[in-house]
């Protein structure tokens, strides 16, 4: 399967692949070989347009740095580069062997080869494997990649097991992989992830937040999601997403069945216009379920969103998530059941909730919440989203926040966290009532709370 002649001349006539290209030209013409690799090739196999292209080469990094020499060098130790070239930046990675010594949570060993076949070796998967020379237009395929890309197929390269004792991380990469090609597993590679979907316990909440989010921020979320499930990785890494699985909701509202499906219809509904903040509270907005559910005269969740929100920040925190960002999905979650009441507030109430920074993404929540159910019913929503606009065109926004969440940690001594949301909001809250103007009267403002 050969890349088609289309996609080529589509690529390389972008600015983003035209600049590729000419970074791979200047790394040959000074001698070293430079290859377009991974998921940018994988792409273009299939037929689609690259959003980032990655390359390996034989060049040590500071060789690179020597041809680029605006580049990032702050991973030269790891053998990566980022270079910049006609305002697109690249990864250039030097073509490296496997160290055996490693603790399945850091394998930053590194031994460099000038070797393209080694450097293939130690990637993870046969479909992550693949070159391409925009230069020569050959593509290199050292562990059968093209063949297992005709069958969606996600193969570790050598011994599975092996594989991830390595560097456990690769367990979530695969599940993000065979989401993104709507793939299957390899026989051996899937044994192998449910055998050392425990040792995820040595993942850092960092590293697991950033695979999270990149999943999230695939085609297919909710096949990755269902996978972590059933791999047992979600046990291990976010037990409170799943206890989800399993908990029934009222049959008369939620043809979808349970919480679990819920979460993940919410998360297969997901547009170009969902953040990531967003996408992460649709995620867990119900996850408060599993500990409320109650049995009285229909199934009943009564405080779900509170809930939801108080564990929503207990992980977010233990995924290592900044402070303010963790504050803003937390009180999505807490108030995504208010929207009901909306239309038949004061002006001053409607001025509150439609004027707060975070409320477009409360209400792009609720959307979510109802493209998650089953039936569907977007009646309120579409009445509070012509309330909002006519609020809108009848009262213009007030101007943006005079202070960021840095300044009034700054300012007052706060670490990042709940109180700093809070603050924010009544900061907002004074400037809508126009009893603070400008930013020397918001600083005055705090100056009076540090009192």
């Amino acid at each position: 399967m050969p890349i088609a002649r289309d996609i080529i001349d589509r690529v390389l006539g972008s600015p983003h692949g035209e600049a590729a290209y000419k970074i791979c030209e200047k790394l040959i013409d000074a001698g070293h070989e430079c290859w377009w690799v991974g998921g940018a090739v994988r792409n273009m196999l299939v037929g689609i347009i690259p959003g980032e292209i990655d390359m390996a080469t034989s060049a040590l990094p500071d060789q690179i740095q020597k041809l680029f020499p605006k580049s990032d060098d702050s991973a030269a130790a790891l053998g990566a580069v980022i270079v910049s070239q006609s305002g697109h930046t690249f990864e250039l990675t030097t073509f490296r062997e496997d160290d055996s010594a490693s603790d399945g949570r850091h394998p930053e060993s590194v031994k460099f080869s000038k070797d393209l076949k080694y450097d293939a070796l130690r990637r993870d998967a046969t479909i992550n494997a693949l070159y391409w020379n925009p230069i020569s237009r050959e593509l290199i395929d050292p562990c059968g990649g093209e063949g297992d890309l005709k069958e969606r197929l996600v193969r570790l390269i050598g011994e599975p097991t092996q594989r991830l004792k390595h560097d456990v991380l690769r367990i979530l990469r695969m599940v993000r992989l065979r989401a993104a090609i709507d793939g299957q597993y390899e026989p051996a590679t899937y044994q192998a992830l449910r055998a050392i979907a425990p040792s995820t316990t040595k993942l850092s909440g960092t590293r697991i937040l950033q695979e999270l989010e990149k999943l999230l921020a695939g085609e297919r979320p909710q096949i990755g999601l269902e996978d972590l499930w059933e791999l047992g990785v979600m046990k291990v890494i976010i037990p409170e997403l799943y206890i989800c699985k399993g908990i029934a909701q009222p049959k008369d509202y939620h043809h979808e069945g349970d919480v679990w499906n819920h979460l993940l219809k919410c998360c297969a509904s997901f547009s170009d216009d969902h953040q990531p903040d967003v996408r992460l509270a649709a995620l867990f907005h119900d996850c408060g379920k599993a500990k409320t559910f109650s049995r009285e005269e229909r199934i009943r969740f009564d405080h779900h969103a509170e809930v939801s929100s108080d564990i929503t920040e207990t992980v977010l925190r233990r995924l290592q998530m900044p402070g303010n960002r963790t504050s803003k999905i937390s009180w999505i979650i807490r108030h995504h059941m208010m929207m009901g009441s909306f239309k038949e507030l004061s002006d001053e109430r409607k001025a509150h909730w439609y004027f707060h920074p975070w409320f477009q993404e409360l209400l792009q929540l609720m959307y979510l919440d109802i493209a998650g159910t089953d039936p569907s019913d977007f009646t309120l929503y579409d009445a509070i989203v012509d309330d909002y606009d006519a609020f809108l065109n009848a009262h213009p926004r007030p101007p943006k926040p005079l202070l960021t969440g840095d300044e009034v940690m700054e300012i007052l001594g706060l670490k990042p966290g709940e109180q700093v949301g809070k603050i924010l909001k009544s900061l907002h809250e004074a400037q809508v009532r126009k009893e603070i103007r400008t930013k020397k009267e918001a600083k005055e403002y705090l100056t009076k709370l540090k009192e």
